[in-house]
């Protein structure tokens, strides 16, 4: 084979991928970015956090942090901290109740752009914000409970980051500047992990991936298919794996079920390293940011499969999952 066989015209493949893969998130996430920066300047996100405070009081926080939660909602997480950052003294937490706040916020957060990623790939948009909603609230009262009862993490949080009052502060050049910036990230990331797949298939990694999750998923209900693009919205983000698995649902090669359940695994469940470390900077615990919220979301998941199979056909297709949408 030549040199253009074995590495020029791979690398153009994989170009043109990434290109269409990254394509399609940023016609999902451009319109989505706006809307929500609309919102934030005209103050309306206040307006979501007063029905959480409740919800805040149920799990063992204090009512002011439903703003907090509502920030990285409907934004992200970065936006969610700066407004921590700012009530932290004011409203000091425990190491528990940190734990609490900063897995809620990992289970549901950036709802406006990755319910619209998963959307895109079948899923239904109104199930999967109800099992987002739903997780984060069910996982946050069961570690509160548990912290509450075994006297665990009852210290002060201890808080590594200082506010930020730049980002609060940038014009809307500055603002669109950093999205493009974004944008060319997101690209750059997704190059790379279809490159390094590429890479692990043809050394048959994938394959040995496939093999030894195989009886894990299958439990789950999730097909090996999808496996690999799982294991990387666990790790890399939902706009990674859900971009990835976009392209591959659109391809046909992927069964509607196994979608459904792959990225119902990632919308609860993913960014498992990067988060993690940044959630545990406000002082949380990786007893729940890492391994509550892995081990809570695998038993959602799996409780899932088993709840559908007697749901019928008509229901699931209407309700739960179906077709991509093409382009």
């Amino acid at each position: 084979m030549s040199l253009n066989d074995n590495l020029i015209q791979p690398a153009i493949a994989t170009v043109k991928d990434a290109a269409r893969i990254s394509l399609d998130l940023f016609k999902i996430m451009i319109p989505v970015v706006i809307a929500v920066k609309i919102l934030q300047e005209f103050n309306l996100v206040g307006y979501l956090a007063a029905p959480l405070a409740p919800i805040m009081k149920m799990v063992g926080l204090p009512g002011e942090m439903g703003l907090v939660w509502a920030t990285a909602l409907i934004n992200n997480i970065y936006s969610g901290l700066i407004v921590f950052l700012s009530l932290a003294q004011d409203q000091p937490l425990t190491a528990a109740q940190a734990t609490v706040l900063g897995t809620m916020i990992l289970v549901a957060h950036s709802m406006p752009v990755e319910l619209r990623v998963v959307q895109s790939s079948g899923p239904k948009l109104g199930f999967q914000l109800l099992i987002r909603m739903g997780a984060a609230f069910l996982m946050g009262l069961v570690l509160h409970l548990i912290y509450q009862n075994f006297d665990f993490l009852q210290g002060p949080a201890n808080i590594l980051l200082t506010p930020d009052n730049s980002a609060v502060e940038k014009t809307i050049l500055e603002w669109a500047f950093g999205e493009l910036r974004n944008l060319i990230s997101i690209f750059g990331i997704i190059l790379c992990l279809l490159a390094i797949m590429r890479i692990l298939t043809k050394l048959r990694v994938i394959a040995a991936m496939d093999f030894l999750l195989r009886p894990f998923l299958t439990m789950m209900g999730i097909g090996t298919k999808a496996s690999a693009l799982t294991v990387v919205g666990l790790t890399m983000g939902l706009s990674y794996g859900g971009g990835m698995i976009i392209h591959e649902t659109k391809s046909g090669r992927i069964d509607k079920k196994d979608v459904f359940y792959s990225l119902t695994l990632m919308s609860i469940c993913h960014s498992l390293i990067e988060d993690t470390l940044l959630l545990m900077m406000i002082g949380g615990h990786v007893s729940g940011l890492f391994w509550g919220r892995l081990i809570m979301s695998c038993m959602i998941v799996a409780a899932l499969v088993q709840i559908t199979k007697f749901i019928p056909a008509g229901f699931a297709d209407k309700y739960l999952w179906g077709l991509p949408k093409q382009s």
